[in-house]
């Protein structure tokens, strides 16, 4: 009894210790999951805890199940129209561009640290892929609203690369362990074969899991327990059929959040709680599990290895991967930068010590400096980034909360509640003047703590808080009426899209006539969506722009994947 209320305790105050430190992460600058790393370390045998934990197998276990948790919440919140414009890109890089980053790595590891050819591709392999956790928790957690073609781009290819990673690292430990020295073909047979049953296994369990809770009624609570136990049972029987696991929880994932799910918002909020648990716990056990003083004795090869991987290989394989697609030399340079490493590098470290390889330990060193590396330099920086490669565009306004009314499966209704600032021109407007969506209404309004019960003559104050009910694809309209803007000067709208906003449908030869520029005669009747179209090969993107008879034009909203808004800026620039 004393033994297991001793593990509850230490169990509990390093979960409590790990989320109080949470609230230092924005006010320091330190990413949350190097804080996490940190706790977990400073835990350990050599930190002031002094806890002796050395289990790999535990380790591994825990760890496949939270990576599986995490990656099934990343699926979850990957929009299918992202699809459109991040799929091929994303899917060359988490193929091609895993191989590249592995073998210049790899190969520069090799020579630095003397291994065999084939021990430094197997670091490049596990250091290889960027890390879903890390991705996810980090756009997220700085509050970075990114062009939606750059922002799907590294989100999708940060969940999709890593069965490509670990079948790499498996095959080539399976190698070294059997004293191979040379590749076989046989792998190709076998990648073919982790990605094709991942990817039905996957494909067949979202749907099966969406029937099942679209048709069963249960409590509220049970619904998020229901998809998470079935998600994970997908997830091990695609392992045990010789899939990818990994991968197929994420297209689990997918199909769960993009089709009409009994109570999604709800499950939403309970799955957003269990892959912060999972991130928690999962660099805890890794942040235990290394020895500090074993890391300063290849302290300076590893940071080698790491400066070199951000600085050459990543971008190399990235200018490489995506050449054939439409992105700006800035966003290249973005993407780039946002190769960040978490815990899928240190968990693949892992494997050569169950295996017993010879340079295990020494391998799963560097694994863990190059992850704090790049959690500490690309992590932190990412704001400051995305500003200097202007990827960042204006948050797009979201509601204090909302969830799911099911009064039945087939509707889409939710509860949205919002708060009125003086940024929010409808302040002092009577709610009959507001040009709400149809089939939307506002059930309540909360004013200094009272209750009222709106009318049409109810007029609006400033901090108002409204309870509005409608469907989830009218919330960009509700959110343009009642969410604040943003507080960062440089995403001021205006300062961002431009001094004046015209229709996406305009005809270009009346805009010529206002500010007195001449046009192509094959041109004269485009409309200005449709220059927008052909400048960007059929996918433009919010914040895209282009320097056009010395003014410059902005993309400024966009409904449905066609352009309704066209900013436009009056400051005269070059031609580029």
């Amino acid at each position: 009894m004393d033994v297991m209320n001793t593990l509850f305790v230490i169990c509990a105050g390093l979960l409590s210790i790990s989320i109080l430190a949470s609230s230092m992460s924005s006010r320091l600058g330190i990413p949350l999951l190097l804080l996490f790393l940190v706790v977990g370390m400073l835990a350990g045998e050599e930190g002031p805890g002094g806890i002796a934990f050395d289990n790999v197998d535990t380790v591994y276990v825990l760890g496949s199940l939270a990576l599986a948790i995490i990656l099934l919440d990343g699926g979850m919140r990957t929009r299918a129209e992202n699809f459109k414009v991040a799929l091929w890109p994303s899917l060359t890089l988490a193929s091609f561009g895993v191989l590249i980053s592995a073998l210049l790595a790899g190969l520069f590891a090799a020579w630095l640290l003397d291994l065999h050819w084939l021990e430094g591709l197997l670091l490049g392999s596990i250091v290889g892929s960027t890390d879903a956790a890390a991705v996810f928790s980090l756009l997220q957690g700085k509050g970075l609203n990114l062009k939606r073609r750059v922002s799907a781009t590294l989100e999708m290819e940060s969940a999709s690369n890593d069965p490509m990673a670990i079948f790499l690292t498996i095959t080539l430990v399976e190698m070294l362990a059997d004293g191979q020295t040379a590749f076989s073909w046989s792998f190709l047979g076998l990648l073919v074969q982790q990605f094709g049953i991942g990817g039905l296994c996957g494909l067949g369990g979202g749907l099966a899991i969406v029937w099942l809770v679209n048709r069963m009624t249960l409590e509220g609570g049970l619904y998020p327990l229901l998809i998470t136990s079935g998600a994970v049972l997908v997830f091990a029987l695609t392992n045990i059929l010789g899939g990818s696991g990994f991968l197929a929880i994420f297209v689990t994932g997918l199909v769960l959040g993009n089709k009409r799910l009994r109570s999604l918002q709800n499950i939403l909020h309970m799955q957003d709680g269990m892959a912060w648990l999972s991130q928690i716990g999962l660099f805890l056990m890794l942040g235990l599990l290394v020895s500090p003083s074993a890391m300063l004795e290849v302290a300076v090869p590893a940071l080698a290895v790491a400066v070199f991987l951000i600085l050459v290989a990543r971008p190399v394989a990235v200018l490489v991967c995506l050449a054939p697609f439409r992105f700006s030399t800035m966003e290249r340079l973005f993407i780039s930068w946002v190769g960040l490493r978490g815990a899928v590098p240190v968990m693949l470290a892992i494997f050569p010590l169950v295996a017993g390889l010879e340079q295990a330990q020494l391998l799963f060193n560097v694994a863990f400096i190059v992850v704090l590396l790049s959690l500490l330099l690309q992590g932190a920086s990412l704001p400051l980034a995305a500003r200097l490669c202007k990827v960042e565009i204006p948050p797009t306004p979201e509601p204090l909360y909302r969830t799911s009314l099911d009064v039945i499966v087939e509707s889409d209704y939710e509860l949205m509640v919002y708060q009125l600032s003086q940024t929010n021109w409808c302040v002092g407007t009577q709610l009959r003047s507001l040009k709400m969506p149809p089939d939307t209404r506002i059930a309540a309004v909360f004013r200094q703590r009272k209750l009222l019960h709106p009318s049409g003559s109810t007029r609006l104050e400033l901090n108002d808080v409204l309870c509005v009910v409608g469907r989830g694809r009218d919330l960009p309209a509700l959110s343009r009426l009642f969410s604040t803007t943003s507080t960062r000067q440089h995403l001021n709208n205006r300062q961002f899209f431009g001094d004046f906003i015209l229709d996406g449908g305009a005809r270009i030869r009346d805009v010529a006539q206002v500010y007195n520029f001449e046009l192509p005669e094959d041109m004269a009747e485009m409309s200005l969506a449709e220059l927008f179209v052909r400048q960007f090969d059929g996918f433009p993107d919010i914040g895209d722009s282009i320097v056009w008879h010395g003014l410059t034009w902005v993309v400024a909203e966009m409904e449905d994947g066609w352009i309704q808004k066209i900013g436009l800026k009056l400051t005269r620039q070059a031609e580029n």
